[in-house]
């Protein structure tokens, strides 16, 4: 069980002996203790901690991080190098964790290692931050947190997933929902999210004439939103940024789609800005997967020539990383080398590690049954006509991590029981990680990716109090 402490003070007591602060950063002088259970009470403390705790911690761990060469990095010159060829037939995963990170991040990090990867990336949409419980500070101190407890050394990618506009919310108020998402654009970027996913595809209007006119606010906001990130991108770091031109779920994109967004894009881009370095697109699948009414995933047929064809044009044509492809989790395993083969630059994973998760024998019933009474008694306006309980629940219960009360059940789950489900879960990452061609990408990573100490956010750390265990 972790130490819990509800002070600022106790918790510094506990990492004094490891850890000396000063005015810019951290001294460790016991690597062990920061790599052992002293960083289990750390990440605990980024979730639950009070009265300034939380923002201790997570100051902690990060300024740990960079003293012992595990810092939050960009991806972006790697994928540059990716769009002028210099790396072919890999496809990086991005892993949207949202319950458990902690150990999920763990369980993925240490199947990165088993195959020498490190082009990895863990990443969260604007919509899980708020189901889920937590905000970007939180979910990238769990992930890095989780990189220092196994022992990893390097960069660690942290991306915010649909950075997105809601058309419903811009239709009412353009300003306001620009407003919001550059609030959560700097959010983001103060807590090391150097991979941002603009997601403006939502304003996407197929009623015009043409393809052109059909992407023009897509382009156009995606430019603005792009030129606000290398405004408040940290010195030294050139964020990351996709653009999207399908909303995943809905028609296939085309060549066509793809030139009428980037030949408006480029010209809409300011003078001297630097670009996207990768390119959404939607080529049969969608979020979660299709749930029949027993409760199975319908089997779906992804257009990997078309996936082939759109990262080839995005690679040749504008320079850029390639294609990158949502929704893909629940894909049968076979499917994850066609990635690989298309060219893919990225594949975007969250379902199917889930459905591990929820479906698991070792899992308590207990945390099942408190999230499936929980969700009938709070989703319910979510169970469309003719769903049948189980397609109620598989669609839902993303939403039952980040209930307080729920969350902290997670968190505690019996340890026997944990350890056998993270244990398959390392072994489900492995599987993908390597079918996606990422085994051995820990030489180019490091290549491509250089070290930067970036600016900690300033923190009370005033010492006092005492400790206690919960």
């Amino acid at each position: 069980m972790a130490q819990v402490y509800d002070s600022v003070a106790g918790l510094m007591r506990a990492v004094n002996s490891s850890v000396k602060v000063s005015g810019d950063g951290v001294t460790v002088s016991d690597h062990t203790a920061v790599r052992g259970e002293l960083m289990d009470t750390l990440a605990w403390s980024v979730a639950f901690g009070e009265n300034g705790v939380a923002e201790a911690a997570r100051y902690l761990i990060r300024a740990i991080g960079l003293e012992i060469g595990v810092f939050p990095a960009s991806i972006h010159d790697y994928y540059m190098a990716a769009g002028s060829g210099a790396i072919t037939h890999s496809t990086v995963p991005a892993c949207n964790i949202r319950g458990m990170v902690y150990d999920c991040a763990r369980a993925a990090s240490r199947a990165a290692a088993s195959i020498n990867a490190k082009a990895v990336i863990f990443e969260i949409a604007r919509s899980e931050l708020g189901y889920t419980g937590q905000g970007p500070a939180e979910y990238a101190a769990q992930v890095i947190a989780a990189h220092i407890r196994e022992g990893y050394t390097g960069p660690v990618f942290v991306q915010g997933d649909h950075v997105q506009a809601n058309a419903k919310a811009y239709g009412a108020n353009a300003d306001k929902e620009i407003t919001a998402m550059h609030t959560l654009i700097e959010d983001q970027i103060a807590a090391g999210f150097y991979n941002i996913d603009i997601d403006t595809s939502t304003l996407v209007d197929l009623s015009k004439p043409t393809l052109a006119e059909q992407q023009t606010l897509n382009y156009e906001l995606c430019a603005q939103f792009t030129k606000y990130i290398r405004q408040h991108e940290p010195p030294g770091i050139t964020v990351s940024v996709g653009g999207e031109i399908g909303e995943v779920g809905g028609q296939n994109s085309t060549v066509e789609d793809l030139d009428a967004f980037m030949e408006g894009y480029v010209k809409a881009l300011p003078a001297g800005t630097t670009g996207i370095s990768k390119i959404s697109v939607q080529t049969g699948t969608s979020h979660g997967g299709v749930v029949l009414p027993d409760g199975t995933i319908k089997e779906v047929s992804v257009d990997f020539k078309t996936l082939a064809a759109l990262s080839e044009v995005a690679r040749t044509k504008y320079h850029i990383g390639g294609a990158v492809q949502h929704g893909a989790s629940t894909l049968p395993k076979e499917a994850f080398n066609e990635f690989a083969k298309a060219n893919a630059v990225e594949v975007h994973l969250a379902t199917g590690f889930q459905n591990l998760i929820f479906d698991h024998p070792a899992l308590p019933a207990e945390i099942k049954e408190t999230v499936y009474t929980w969700l009938r008694e709070n989703r319910q306006e979510e169970r469309k006509p003719g769903m049948t309980d189980e397609q109620f629940y598989y669609t839902t219960r993303k939403r039952g991590f980040g209930a307080p009360a729920i969350k902290k059940l997670w968190w505690n789950m019996n340890e026997a029981a944990k350890a056998v489900i993270m244990s398959d879960l390392q072994k489900e990452f492995r599987l993908i990680f390597d079918l996606l061609g990422v085994s051995n990408t820990a030489a180019k990573i490091d290549e491509y990716v250089k070290p930067v100490k970036t600016p900690l956010p300033k923190v009370d750390l005033a010492v006092g109090a005492t400790g206690r265990t919960d």
